[in-house]
């Protein structure tokens, strides 16, 4: 069950209904009790009402917060990218660290080569082993 963030917010936003019917629901109840003579119906019907939104306001809390220790403790989850975007961020540090070593080792390369030629061109064109020179 793959929810965004768009979708989370939306429950959120829907409990947030739910707790201000929740209160308009005990305010109607205390209402009708403060009258002179309160019909007990109708304080029951809104009590009622009142408890059995606080249930579901709780139930879809909790759902809520086990998402959110399920983010905040790293745990594999579908709602989230942290761990897609962390893996990309060290895979580019080590491409870095990659080429910066390929970069040294091209240096070596060509340090390498230009102190073969400095040789060569030091011992003359006649060196043992060297291709022309009949061995």
């Amino acid at each position: 069950m793959a929810e965004g963030p768009v979708a989370r917010l939306q429950q959120l936003e829907n409990i947030e209904k739910d707790i201000a019917t929740a209160i308009q629901s005990a305010g109607q109840a205390l209402q009708e009790l403060s009258k002179d003579k309160p019909v007990l119906k109708q304080v029951e019907t809104h009590t009622t009402s009142f408890m059995k939104i606080l249930m579901e306001v709780e139930k879809k809390l909790t759902q809520q917060i086990n998402y959110l220790t399920q983010v905040s403790t790293g745990q594999p989850h579908e709602g989230s990218s942290y761990a897609a975007q962390k893996d990309l961020t060290l895979a580019y540090h080590r491409m870095d660290h990659i080429r910066s070593r390929l970069m040294d080792l091209g240096k070596l390369h060509i340090e390498h080569q230009q102190a073969q030629r400095q040789l060569a061109m030091t011992k003359g064109p006649n060196v043992p082993g060297q291709m022309g020179d009949g061995s």
